[in-house]
């Protein structure tokens, strides 16, 4: 776990022997959003995402994560509770790390802080590019700039969706049946190959093309991409 690499063994035996654990089923709930943040949770293993509810009823993702990895960090930092609804998205092994254990090791350990430090940094620079994306890109730059980016983790350039393509319309922040009409139109001019799960990014040049698409002016784009 990137979070407690640099610890020494002694040292991960007592955070290990402080921790409690616990198991869900793929599609339970590890923590809601608003839920006090009293333990930091440590995933093992599995897939997990992010989501809020708005007040309109629409579901906003912000991602998912695959163990090893500590979840919600920021919650645990500044106690006000989870910033989202942590879901499931497979069989999941967990361990909670109380609050103060966690606090112990950020101001003990400069290796842990600089960790976390980098994190929360790069949380906040990808939010803001997020921010900015979802202002100025239409969605089939948006859907093509994140197919490009999981594309480039993977030795297959083969992109796991998250979920269903209503999930990775509220990832997007746009609808299912955007989404699906893009995907469509992206496998019928041969940059991608699609199945049910995956996304196979065959043409990564020519997509890059499609990320980079200025904005369409606001009369010419349907009222759901606006």
């Amino acid at each position: 776990m990137p979070l407690l690499a640099a610890l020494p063994e002694d040292r991960l035996r007592v955070l290990w022997s402080s921790s409690m654990p616990r198991r869900y089923h793929e599609g339970e709930v590890l923590r809601r959003a608003g839920d006090p943040a009293e333990h930091l949770l440590l995933l093992l293993r599995g897939r997990v995402s992010a989501t809020i509810s708005t007040a309109a009823g629409r579901v906003v993702r912000f991602g998912d994560w695959a163990g090893p990895c500590a979840l919600d960090k920021v919650a645990v930092i500044d106690g006000r509770g989870h910033t989202a609804t942590l879901t499931g998205l497979t069989a999941c092994t967990v361990r909670s790390l109380p609050r103060t254990r966690f606090e112990e090791l950020v101001d003990d350990v400069p290796s842990v802080r600089r960790h976390v430090l980098r994190l929360l940094a790069d949380q906040a620079r990808h939010q803001q590019e997020r921010f900015t994306n979802a202002a100025t890109l239409p969605v089939e730059a948006r859907l093509a700039t994140w197919l490009l980016a999981q594309a480039a983790a993977s030795p297959q350039a083969t992109v796991e969706l998250p979920g269903t393509q209503q999930e990775l319309a509220d990832l997007l922040g746009t609808t299912r049946v955007t989404i699906n009409r893009i995907l469509s139109q992206l496998r019928r001019d041969g940059l991608v190959e699609v199945t049910r799960r995956t996304v196979a990014v065959l043409a990564p040049e020519l997509l890059a093309l499609r990320a980079s698409a200025p904005l369409p002016p606001a009369e010419t784009r349907h009222p759901i991409e606006r």
